[in-house]
């Protein structure tokens, strides 16, 4: 089984340059109080900590196959007194599996670009989404990798991995769910997000 192809974990510190309010960028993109939660590929937690205190008493799954990172995000969530956050070390593919229960909003967050098998992870994704959920998906725009910098360095994955919102949607539509795409939000400097809606 193919893994996923990583094109580096950002320091909290870039994080920070790219995306100075990760919870207002969450909320531009749906996730509500009382949504349940699931970020697949969340890291050490920059997007799933705040997604825990939108959420509010409902779970939220950190999900990635990097137990360092995941051990990280346990020891952040400790230290800031969030009680809803719960990691899970596995593989997208095997999300029916991985989560108790099915969630609200289903995030892929910067990590689209490097999976290997999209179908069966969008088909994993779709399964694991309630009636009335939402998957959201953030990649980089189509821009030659030279033109996203950020503190005087090109950032973001290769530039042939990146995917136009229109090939986003090809890849998502491949694997055959009931899952529709409803908008696409511009995320300023250089990112899209598509809400799909089961």
């Amino acid at each position: 089984m193919e893994c996923f192809r990583n094109t580096g974990q950002p320091d909290w510190d870039w994080w920070g340059r790219m995306w100075p309010t990760p919870g207002a960028t969450l909320r531009d993109l749906g996730v509500e109080p009382g949504d349940r939660v699931a970020e697949i590929g969340s890291g050490n937690g920059y997007f799933a900590l705040p997604a825990a205190r939108i959420a509010g008493s409902e779970p939220v799954y950190a999900v990635d196959v990097d137990a360092d990172l995941l051990s990280e995000l346990d020891a952040l969530a400790d230290a800031q007194e969030v009680d809803n956050l719960r990691t899970v070390e596995g593989d997208a593919r095997d999300l029916p599996d991985l989560l108790p229960d099915p969630v609200d909003v289903a995030l892929l967050l910067n990590t689209f670009h490097g999976i290997p098998d999209p179908e069966a992870v969008v088909t994993g994704i779709a399964e694991t989404i309630d009636d009335g959920g939402r998957f959201v998906v953030v990649n980089w725009r189509d821009r030659p990798r030279e033109e996203t910098a950020s503190g005087g360095e090109p950032r973001g994955p290769p530039t042939d991995l990146r995917l136009s919102p229109a090939a986003t949607c090809e890849a998502i539509e491949a694997a055959g769910t009931d899952l529709t795409s409803v908008r696409e939000v511009d995320l300023p400097p250089f990112h899209y997000a598509l809400v799909v809606e089961r």
